[in-house]
């Protein structure tokens, strides 16, 4: 029995088809006997980004970032002196990237790079409002704060008031929504008889017996000037953190691999209040969360078993939207991207609907390409 489908019902459906919004690779290091692994991604604009990382010849690394003005068309590779951590660009040209050994600075959109004072001890993540004021966070309860484009950095005050132990207290993540409201967020994880602290061996640390641990927050109403502390006894790591201009934030956290999920994303709000999960997935492990300025929630990261939670081998990149926190949807992504984990980033001040891109730490670009 032949089956007559009406062309126009037809086109329509292929119409459907290539107007859904997926993630196209823009960008596939691909060197003989090489592999590229990117630790973080930032756009300072639509058409300015960079990423940073390290090749990885016969087992020896070269650290490197790559740097675009077109949008992510066009990579180019630029050898850098440490390895990179982290990134933060403060508008189109300026910008942070913290090293394994210090930190550094561009003018140049990552064209050219200058090494600044030295950092307080074990630093991985930085966050400037302007050229002088920034904050810098990382292991052993490291908070502080610069006034001079960092070249001299002072404690927070506000570390004396936490009860938490230093040794075994990591800041992961810091954010502002505005320039008013800011997170810095942590971890005090509990310590075990002859054991050294999770960050000294986070492979170790992954098959730990899990044990409840100290969520660690620091709140600013006033740019910084003062921060309010607060704590409540979670298990896992809060690694990621996003915030609105309205103060909405969506928290990352991850677990070990003999944990029931490997992650879990939250949601709360600015000021306090209890915070409520919206995700999780036995399968899927969240690497990396990105909440726009119109509320829409992007969690990117990696499929993964029950079985083999540490796999060696790149698994698929999964990358999942939300509008509301109830309902989600699976995003189409290329399928040749694979990884272990994956980051994601946004073009600044592009109001409801940003450019937004996604870096793996397999040496894979992704952009958000929006169906028509």
């Amino acid at each position: 029995m032949r089956i007559s489908i009406p062309i126009s019902a037809f086109l329509a459906v292929c119409m459907s088809v290539q107007a859904a919004d997926r993630w196209d690779q823009q960008y596939s290091f691909q060197q003989y006997q090489s592999s590229l692994v990117i630790s973080d991604i930032k756009f300072s604009s639509a058409k300015r980004g960079v990423a940073a990382g390290y090749i990885l010849r016969n087992d020896k690394p070269s650290p490197t970032v790559l740097i675009t003005s077109d949008g992510g068309a066009h990579w180019t590779l630029v050898p850098v002196k440490e390895e990179p951590y982290s990134l933060f660009f403060l508008d189109e040209t300026i910008g942070w990237m913290v090293t394994d050994k210090g930190l550094w600075q561009t003018d140049e959109a990552g064209r050219t790079w200058k090494k600044l004072a030295a950092l307080p001890k074990g630093i991985t993540r930085v966050h400037f409002t302007d050229r002088k004021h920034g904050w810098a966070i990382g292991n052993q309860m490291a908070a502080s704060e610069t006034k001079d484009g960092g070249a001299t950095w002072h404690p927070l005050p506000v570390l004396a008031e936490l009860k938490a132990t230093p040794e075994y207290t990591t800041f992961q993540a810091i954010a502002f929504g505005n320039s008013d409201y800011g997170i810095i967020v942590g971890t005090d994880v509990p310590s075990r008889r002859g054991e050294v602290p999770d960050w000294m061996d986070p492979a170790r640390a992954q098959n730990r017996r899990l044990l409840p641990s100290t969520l660690v927050l620091l709140q600013t109403l006033d740019g910084g000037e003062s921060w309010k502390p607060s704590s409540a006894s979670i298990f896992g790591k809060v690694t990621r953190i996003s915030v609105t201009p309205g103060g909405d934030s969506l928290g990352l956290v991850e677990f070990g691999s003999n944990f029931d999920w490997p992650s879990e994303v939250y949601r709360f709000h600015a000021g306090g209040g209890e915070s409520t999960r919206v995700f999780r997935k036995a399968d899927r492990l969240t690497t990396d969360i990105l909440l726009t300025e119109g509320g829409t929630g992007y969690f990117a990261g990696v499929e993964t078993t029950a079985v083999v939670r540490d796999n060696p081998i790149a698994e698929k990149v999964k990358i999942i939207r939300t509008r509301d926190n109830e309902n989600f949807e699976e995003m189409q992504v290329d399928y040749r991207a694979h990884a272990h984990r994956v980051f994601l980033a946004a073009a600044p001040s592009a109001g409801l609907n940003p450019e937004i891109w996604a870096a793996t730490d397999t040496g894979t670009i992704l952009k958000l390409v929006t169906g028509k």
